[in-house]
């Protein structure tokens, strides 16, 4: 009797056993279906919001082709003119903001004088020590010395090694192999404001270009570093940065009082850019209900020339640099 019952105990308890170990497995199961199936979602909304993103910067092309012809009952354009530095989209499937920063709102690395960087760097909030390293890498990088430099002792000893082009930059991706050059230095970065409120901080990619002519600068979309670089006293390009933040300036009768205060520098600063633009599109999707945004975001970004004249062809624009994955930056 002891023995059957002890039987029983001992398969009860085994099947116990597999009840549990199939319990768990059924878990796991699910916490990984659940885990995927979330994912996938996640990947299909951020896919989504990259061509919602992309489909952004096509329509901001159009609108700085079309211009300023075309006037809301307010008075305000229905498309875009010299000046603006946002355009904000609706979609039936979400929203996208399209920044417009004109490559004439920063330095040229390949013309900048060393005095230009100079402040550039030290309005960076960089040591004097360290700002002079970089004006003397730069200026050697650019140099145009084909039998080398110094320096090129440095580069041979970092990891992997390279030999200097001694050539101007062709794109501005390359200061990031500058000695000097750190990737928050290159892409800028966040620090707390005197409120204690996170602002970015720009990088040398926001204030340097291998497109510009270094002949006039946006008043609107020129970063306060590349302002104080080209001469501006720090008293009028605060007045700038929080006027803009406002309203920005859209016309000459605007332009006018800044650029009589900036001394000589005023005669470099304008509205709008010259035929260069770098577009960087941020996109949110909706929700439902459809007043609801999701919380993921994609940006995308290109640098595009337009062909103002249409003399030499029938081609509205040029596509020069396009970024897949451009947050702010």
């Amino acid at each position: 009797m002891r023995t059957k019952n002890s039987q029983h105990g001992g398969a009860l308890l085994t099947v116990l056993w597999l009840v549990a170990a199939l319990s768990a497995i059924a878990f796991s199961v699910a916490t990984t279906v659940r885990t995927e199936t979330e994912r996938t979602s996640t990947h299909i909304e951020q896919v989504r919001a990259y061509y919602l993103a992309t489909g952004a910067l096509d329509r901001a092309i159009l609108w700085m082709s079309w211009g300023s012809g075309g006037r809301r009952p307010d008075g305000r354009p229905m498309f875009y003119e010299p000046g603006m530095a946002v355009l904000n989209m609706d979609f039936p499937s979400g929203i996208a903001s399209v920044e417009i920063i004109p490559e004439s709102a920063r330095l040229n690395v390949n013309r900048a004088t060393p005095e230009e960087l100079g402040r550039l760097f030290l309005s960076m909030s960089l040591p004097p020590e360290r700002a002079q390293i970089l004006v003397e890498s730069i200026v050697d990088a650019r140099s145009g010395n084909p039998s080398g430099s110094p320096l090129d002792q440095f580069y041979l000893a970092v990891n992997p090694t390279f030999r200097p082009r001694h050539a101007s930059f062709e794109q501005i991706e390359e200061l990031l192999y500058v000695r000097g050059v750190t990737p928050d230095l290159f892409h800028g970065t966040w620090a707390r404001n005197p409120a204690g409120v996170l602002v970015r901080l720009p990088g040398l990619k926001d204030c340097l270009t291998v497109y510009a002519i270094n002949d006039a600068y946006d008043i609107n979309t020129t970063p306060a570093p590349v302002l104080l670089a080209i001469g501006l006293p720090p008293e009028l390009v605060a007045a700038v940065v929080q006027r803009r933040a406002v309203r920005p300036f859209l016309n000459a009768a605007e332009l006018g009082p800044i650029a009589g205060a900036a001394g000589p520098a005023g005669s470099k600063l304008r509205i709008g850019g010259n035929s260069v633009y770098t577009l960087r599109a941020t996109a949110t999707l909706r929700t439902q209900p459809p007043a609801f945004v999701s919380d993921v975001r994609r940006s995308a970004s290109l640098v595009v020339k337009f062909n103002n004249t249409l003399k030499d062809d029938l081609t509205p624009y040029w596509i020069l640099r396009w970024y897949d994955n451009a947050g702010t930056n």
